[in-house]
Order: C-alpha cells, then structure tokens, then sequence
C-alpha cells in the first residue's frame, strides 16, 4: 500500500471512528503553531490554520497538498479584539466547528515587570489570555453538539515567577486557571479543556524584539517534538483528557 492510499485509509478510518475531524490552530504561520499544523495534516487531520501572516499561511499550505488534508487559512490579528469575533465567526460558518481547538498563539516581553509599558501589558495580556477567552467564547457554544476538545499552550513560567518576565508569566498563569475553569463549566457538554505547559522551546520567537536572551537555543525543545505531543493529546479517546502535560528540556528548565 503506497504512502497515498495509506492515508486515505487512515484518515476514512478515523473520520468512521469519530474521533478525529477538524483541528482549529491558531498562531500557525510559525514555530509551534506552523509544527503542529504540519504534524497534524500530516495524521490526516483537516485544519483551520489562523494568523495574521497570510503570505506564510499560503506558503505552509502549499507545503501541505501532499498530505490529502484540507487546509483552509483564516487571517486575524489577535491583539485587535473587534477582529476577532468577526474573524472566528466567518471561519465556523464557511468551514465548520474544529472537534479540536489549539489555543497556540502567544507573545513574550522582558524587562521589569513595573517598568513594562502599559501599551505592550496590554499587548500580552490580550494575545495570551483575552484572545482565548473570546475564541473560547465563540467556539465553545458551537462544539457542545457533539462535544470537542481544548488545548490551551501554557508555559513552566504560570508556576515559576521569572525577574523580568513577570507580565509573560501573569499572562500565562490566569491562563492555566482560565482552562481549569472550563474544563469544570463545560465538562457536562463534553467538552474537555487541557494544558501543555511548556519549558523553552526553539522557536522564532526568541528572534522578536521585545526579547533579549542569550539563551542556547540548542538546549532548548523543538517544535516538532511538542506538536508530536500535542497530537498525542488530541488523540486521546473522549472517555478520558490529560489535564496537563508538561513537557521541559532534559537539561532543565531556563
């Protein structure tokens, strides 16, 4: 059996079994998100790919006919909120509610934590908590038919302050206790909600301008083996959730 038909198979096989269908990415032009689309098209998986770099979303689907996945690309930029809402809709009504939603998108800023410009802590609580909540908030309702799975990434900084990271951490740390009060409020509508918290991973981020690290990035986790994890946890049959995985370099966490 050639690689094609095998996953023609593969991907009949699960859609029969009702377990997977549609995954929505969001953050997927690049580093996690870009990994995960990539991993997951490559399962079989249909996606919703979300960022607000059309051109590379464009470039990764190209990449991606291969896999016989269906890809379809939604341009939004999650620090505007009005965006948002306008955005997610459209993309549920022309291609369906995602049994998966992977809340992936994220910004990081160091310095002071009290000299953090109001501007950019808006910034980040905004990209790595409220936008959450407000695709939370339109998906959700829509996945309570037939129940849906999500997987909000976290980080190692929601339980380890960092000197100079303190809005990063903040951010991530109201998201963890935002997914375990949904995963209580939803649980009766079959919806699960989980964590992947993460230690360093070798990212583009790293390369932002709003961050300043001398870091080895070579120490660091890669893309491929987090998507791979997350892949794993979105396989998980719905009779059961991990609620968190967390996944640190060998060498520790930095």
């Amino acid at each position: 059996m050639n690689q094609i038909i095998f996953k023609k198979f593969r991907k009949n096989y699960i859609k029969k079994q009702n377990k997977l269908k549609l995954a929505y990415i969001t953050g997927a032009s690049r580093g996690i998100g870009r990994s995960t689309a990539i991993t997951f098209a490559n399962a079989g998986w249909d996606l919703i790919l979300l960022s607000r770099d059309l051109e590379k979303m464009e470039l990764l689907r190209d990449q991606l006919l291969g896999t016989n996945s269906t890809i379809n690309l939604v341009q939004c930029n999650l620090s505007n909120p009005d965006e948002i809402e306008i955005s997610i809709k459209e993309s549920i009504k022309k291609y369906g509610c995602p049994s998966v939603l992977i809340n992936n998108a994220g910004c990081a800023y160091n310095g002071n934590l009290l000299e953090t410009p109001l501007k950019k802590w808006q910034e980040i609580i905004q990209i790595n908590l409220t936008s959450v909540f407000q695709i939370c908030s339109l998906v959700v309702p829509q996945m309570r038919r037939n129940g849906g799975l999500i997987i909000n990434v976290s980080s190692h900084a929601s339980y380890n302050p960092f000197p100079q990271w303190g809005a990063y951490c903040v951010s991530k740390s109201a998201l963890v206790m935002f997914t375990k009060c949904l995963r209580e409020e939803e649980r009766s509508n079959s919806i699960r909600a989980c964590t992947i918290t993460l230690g360093s991973v070798n990212t583009p981020l790293w390369d932002s301008k709003s961050i300043k690290s001398d870091f080895d990035r070579s120490s660091m986790l890669s893309s491929t083996n987090v998507s791979n994890t997350i892949l794993y946890m979105a396989e998980q049959p719905d009779s059961q959730i991990i609620e968190d995985l967390t996944l640190l370099p060998s060498g520790g966490a930095f």
